[in-house]
């Protein structure tokens, strides 16, 4: 009975372990708001790492972070490392392209709590008087994640912080 038991938990993790392996290579996170303000007055919040702390909610997750600027004051070329607690990790991200009032593609470094190279997009799109804003991450999905990928929601994980981050900048550009 204990060996058909054991054997009934191996089948199990072994199948979870090959679904995993067929889940897809490489991740994408997306969410978009609606701000009425100009692109122009949302842009430098964005290009500007030093103005993070006004709307990035990864900003909050350790008031003891270790933070770093280097490379340009802000846009292409711009560098912001962070070294934080449990929640906020280490990392390190750098601006590679900036279109003025229309996009900021940043290259992210994870270090801790796990590895990981990504890419943030930022779009803004101008509608009339107000702006579409589109916050989007993606990268590869190394097999750990696509394991954890069956027991965590990384999109909806993700993607609250990205909602959050959005409604920020909405408050911060609509007064």
């Amino acid at each position: 009975m204990l060996k058909k038991i054991v054997l009934v938990i191996l089948a199990l993790i072994a199948i979870v372990l090959v679904y995993a392996a067929t889940r897809p290579d490489t991740f994408r996170v997306e969410r978009t708001a609606h701000i009425a303000a100009p692109a122009e007055k949302i842009f430098p919040l964005i290009n500007d790492f030093h103005r993070w702390g006004e709307w990035s909610p990864y900003e909050k997750l350790d008031p003891g972070m270790k933070r770093s600027f280097g490379g340009a004051p802000a846009g292409q070329g711009a560098t912001y490392a962070w070294e934080g607690n449990d929640k906020a990790g280490a990392g390190k991200m750098e601006i590679a392209q900036s279109s003025p009032s229309s996009k900021v593609a940043i290259k992210l470094d994870f270090i801790k709590p796990f590895e990981g190279h990504n890419m943030a997009d930022f779009t803004l799109q101008p509608q009339g008087d107000a702006t579409q804003v589109t916050w989007a991450m993606s990268g590869p999905s190394p097999y750990i994640a696509k394991l954890m990928g069956i027991f965590f929601n990384m999109d909806q994980m993700i993607g609250k912080d990205f909602e959050t981050g959005l409604a920020n900048l909405k408050t911060a550009t609509e007064k």
